[in-house]
């Protein structure tokens, strides 16, 4: 057998077919990897150990190497800077626990990339990143409904984490076909839960997030204005009917919001200068995985005398501070690949066609996922990881590697 043997179709291999269904399973079961937790702390990784284990089985069962691209470069390249920071700032009390959170986030991204690109369809993957989501969401609606929380936060404990999985799922509803009344009824039921679910949390950077999302849909000419605005009319019914079912609930979450938030808003500034500090301070090898928050008193002088260990809020200065620049660097790399992987996927494809459009809502999907990290530490959990291997798989499937670029479209 050649070391390439061509891959025969899911529905004739049962290891293709198994690799599918873990591969669908870790994507939906990240956004209520709480509720899992809550089963067994452990839980929540079986999916993900299986998709490695399941990918390593398949490529040596049919001698199969995996497609080599710049993003596993990338990933072995910021795996290495993990590694060595490390080692360096092992004596801190946080760097081994957040150093090896660090390496199943860059093995399942490699894996999710290189299955994207051929064997698992990536419409599929997104698909059930959307259903997971909007359990989750529907979760998050029965914690302030049924159980009387003043914000969703249902299989995350902070609401803020949970208006991250549901608004980088919001895009991924428009990969369903219009063309049965069944899918668009699903589609539109998903849709509000998500919706509902997010504005729920009362997560302003989740709102930004969906904004951004939202609009990048209309510029690509994915979202019509006339859904956009129906969509809007029914979110405002529903806060409606939301006040007058709920009226003195909902004023007492907002009030609780409104004076948490100049505290948020505080405090953020204080974390991301200390961030700053600690990043002029170690610039090439940070100050350790996870250590900015035994750093943060330090750098911050003591500044928040009830918090002292706390998370940056900003995935991109916390991660600066902790693995230094070149660490940084290779994190933006891998988030840069997998735009210019979706972006080639847009271009190459006709328009219209299913192949554009999942290449759009995987790029609006991933905007929601940086726009929201700007105000959370979002570099531990799954969405980030995985649609950047998506954006990268889309590349992999307009053609071979090396292939010249694709002619300009009119988009």
């Amino acid at each position: 057998m050649n070391a390439f043997t061509v891959v025969l179709p899911a529905e004739r291999d049962p290891l293709a077919a198994a690799l599918r269904v873990v591969a669908y399973a870790t994507m939906a079961l990240a956004p209520v990897e709480g509720y899992l937790a809550a089963v067994h702390p452990q839980v929540g990784k079986v999916a993900p150990a299986l998709l490695i284990v399941g990918w390593l089985v398949f490529r040596i069962r049919h001698r199969t190497l995996p497609r080599l691209t710049p993003l596993q470069v990338v990933l072995a390249l910021l795996g290495a800077v993990v590694a060595t920071t490390a080692a360096v700032h092992s004596a801190e009390v946080f760097t081994v626990e957040y150093a090896v959170r660090w390496f199943p986030f860059l093995l399942v991204t490699a894996v999710l990339a290189d299955i994207g690109g051929r064997e698992v369809p990536i419409r599929g993957l997104l698909l059930a990143m959307a259903a997971g989501a909007t359990v989750a969401g529907a979760g998050a609606l029965y914690s302030l409904i049924v159980e009387g929380n003043t914000r969703a936060s249902g299989p995350q404990p902070d609401p803020n984490d949970l208006a991250y999985f549901l608004v980088a799922a919001v895009p991924l509803l428009f990969l369903t076909p219009r063309v049965s009344r069944s899918r668009f009824f699903v589609s539109t039921l998903a849709g509000t839960v998500l919706v509902g679910g997010a504005v729920a949390t009362f997560s302003r950077g989740g709102a930004l997030a969906l904004a951004a999302a939202l609009a990048w849909l209309l510029v690509r000419r994915v979202l019509p204005w006339r859904v956009l605005a129906a969509a809007a009319g029914s979110v405002v019914v529903l806060g409606l009917g939301a006040l007058l079912l709920a009226g003195p609930q909902l004023e007492r979450a907002v009030q609780e919001k409104t004076f948490i938030a100049a505290t948020n808003v505080d405090t953020r500034e204080l974390r991301w200068q200390a961030a700053a500090r600690m990043v002029a301070a170690h610039p090439v090898l940070g100050v350790g995985p996870g250590s900015f928050r035994t750093q943060y008193a330090a750098a911050s002088h003591n500044a928040e005398i009830d918090e002292q260990t706390p998370v940056a809020h900003n995935m991109y200065l916390e991660v600066a501070a902790e693995l230094g620049l070149p660490g940084f660097a290779l994190f933006a790399g891998v988030i840069g690949v997998a735009v210019l992987g979706s972006e080639r996927a847009v271009r190459c494809a006709e328009r219209p066609s299913p192949a554009r459009t999942e290449a759009i809502v995987l790029q609006a999907a991933l905007l929601a996922v940086l726009v929201a990290s700007a105000f959370l530490s979002e570099q531990y959990y799954l969405p980030l990881w995985s649609l950047a291997a998506l954006g990268v798989a889309a590349g992999i499937r307009t053609g071979k590697a090396g292939a010249d670029a694709c002619p300009a479209r009119d988009q």
